[in-house]
């Protein structure tokens, strides 16, 4: 029987080993490789042609929505499947808009990942348990846009907007800085204040934001 090939791509060495170890005790399905960022993982895909790809959203160089997309157009025989943090139903809608086929959260057992990685290998959609489907978005209403805007009302600046898209790219605040031509000290500040204002204080919940808002679908 041919066993299903699987990427596992998240910048945390510690998730994707253990990944690893739990997916080696399926006898169907069979890990080929490691990415510890988007790039990384983009680069892996289109050599190893994968038949599923496990990959977190908020990773560096370049995140798990923009990977996914590029995955698709260079491996468009893989299948993608998403392992975040999040739940929230406009991210979910973002991703599966650029190609991946199910969406898994973090705390989910081994079990309902082996069942996951087997479903989108035929194509078929799979959603985590947890994730009630009905309150997923419908994808061609573009819902995620009103999203630059706070919940609350509070509306990000240009140059906050900036900053928090290269945030989400997995810029550090020095490189920011020298990409915007702005001191690392005010960059911070930048930083400081998206978190303040959007009740966010990681990078991956901001990171997180940005793709649901559809902030990482154009360049700076």
């Amino acid at each position: 029987m041919k066993k299903i090939t699987v990427l596992l791509a998240d910048d945390h060495s510690v998730v994707r080993e253990g990944l690893q170890a739990l997916l080696q005790a399926e006898t169907d399905i069979s890990v080929v490789g490691q990415a510890e960022n988007g790039v990384e993982a983009v680069e892996m895909a289109a050599h190893l042609h994968p038949d599923v790809v496990v990959m977190d959203i908020a990773m560096p160089l370049l995140n798990g929505m923009e990977a996914t997309r590029q995955i698709r157009e260079k491996a468009p025989a893989t299948r993608i499947l998403i392992l975040s943090a999040y739940s929230n139903p406009n991210c979910i809608e973002q991703v599966l808009a650029q190609g991946a086929t199910g969406y898994l959260i973090k705390k989910s057992s081994i079990h309902i990942l082996a069942q996951a990685i087997r479903q989108v290998r035929k194509g078929c959609r799979f959603f985590d348990p947890s994730i009630d489907a009905s309150t997923i978005p419908d994808p061609s209403i573009n819902k995620a846009k009103d999203l630059q805007h706070d919940t609350r009302g509070t509306a990000l600046s240009k140059r906050e907007t900036e900053v928090l898209i290269l945030i989400a790219r997995g810029l550090l605040n020095k490189q920011i800085a020298a990409e915007l031509g702005i001191s690392t000290k005010t960059s911070e500040k930048h930083r400081y204040s998206l978190m303040e204002k959007l009740n966010i204080h990681d990078t991956a919940g901001l990171t997180q934001y940005a793709i649901a808002a559809g902030l990482t679908e154009n360049p700076v």
